[in-house]
C-alpha cells in the first residue's frame, strides 16, 4: 500500500495510479504536460519518504523532488502540494511582525 501525506491529510493511492493521478482524485491541483516524465512541469518538492518510479523520468529532478507523473510513494512520501482554490500555509505572525517593523524603517 502506497501513502501520500500533504499539508492537509494524506490518503492512499489506487494499486494502478502514479501519484499524480491520485493526487487529482483527491482534488489537489498539480501542473502537468506528459505525464510521462519527459518534461518536469509536474516537478514538486518531497518533503518526506521516498518515490519508486514506474518509468524513468527524462526530465532533470534536483535533489528533494520528485516528479509525481510517473513516480508512487516507497512505501510513504510527504509532498508540497495543496487542494485546489486553497492558499498557502499561514505566514506565522513573526513573519509578520519583522515585516511590519521592516517597513516601519522604510517609512
Amino acid at each position: 500500500m502506497s501513502r501520500v501525506f500533504t499539508w492537509d491529510g494524506s490518503f492512499e493511492l489506487l494499486s494502478d495510479e502514479t501519484m499524480l493521478e491520485g493526487l487529482e482524485r483527491q482534488g489537489y491541483e498539480v501542473e502537468y504536460q506528459c505525464r510521462a516524465g519527459y518534461c518536469g512541469s509536474c516537478r514538486t518538492t518531497l518533503l518526506d519518504g521516498e518515490v519508486s518510479y514506474l518509468i524513468e523520468p527524462l526530465a532533470y529532478v534536483n535533489p528533494g523532488e520528485i516528479l509525481p507523473c510517473c513516480c508512487r510513494p516507497a512505501p510513504e512520501a510527504k509532498v508540497d502540494v495543496l487542494v485546489a482554490g486553497q492558499k498557502g500555509q499561514e505566514p506565522s505572525p513573526e513573519i509578520d511582525d519583522e515585516t511590519e517593523e521592516f517597513y516601519e524603517k522604510l517609512f
